[in-house]
């Protein structure tokens, strides 16, 4: 039997069996047991998955994996068992809606100059470039002393509640490759 074809007596005993409520495991025990196959447990899941059948129920998730008997021998057979409650569900904190987030806005309106164009005392402020193929271009108001951005975008990348005495070093932007 070549690998991943089930004939369709294998996929109806699948069927059968999955409808009967059995496991996973316990469905690749019956029809190895059946027809003398050696079906995995992940076997039988992605069988059942193809089928239409899916993954519906917690029991169906938790079964043990079976070590595939050999036709010929028999496998010990282990009793069904429940899941625990919650398996597989998200944390209740995950459940309940995120605040909403305060974005910080900045009431500049951006030059919009391209880093060709871009002059010495210019404020570096990137805009752009999120999307594949988008030009980056970049604020250009007068920066402030000290600082690689204008007044409103310092403030901006320093966030609320910094020393606003602190100053970053110069950004030295070299021209590595022009089109």
């Amino acid at each position: 039997m070549e690998p991943g074809h089930w004939p369709s007596e294998h996929s109806d005993a699948l069927c059968d069996y999955f409808f009967k409520g059995l496991s996973y495991a316990e469905i690749g025990r019956q029809i190895n047991a059946r027809f003398g196959t050696a079906y995995t447990r992940n076997a039988v899941v992605g069988r059942a998955r193809r089928l239409g059948l899916g993954l519906s129920t917690p029991e169906r998730m938790i079964s043990p994996s079976i070590v595939p008997s050999l036709p010929g021998g028999s496998a010990p057979l282990a009793p069904a068992r429940a899941a625990p409650p919650g398996l597989n569900l998200p944390p209740p904190s995950a459940l309940k809606p995120a605040k909403p987030i305060k974005l910080r806005c900045v009431g500049v309106s951006p030059r919009l100059i391209t880093l060709l164009e871009l002059e010495r005392g210019d404020c570096r402020y990137p805009y752009g470039g999120d999307k594949e193929g988008e030009e980056i271009t970049f604020c250009g108001h007068p920066r402030q002393p000290g600082s690689s951005y204008c007044a409103p975008h310092a403030r901006l990348i320093r966030g609320p509640g910094t020393a606003s005495g602190r100053t970053a070093g110069a950004v030295v932007l070299r021209l590595v490759f022009a089109a």
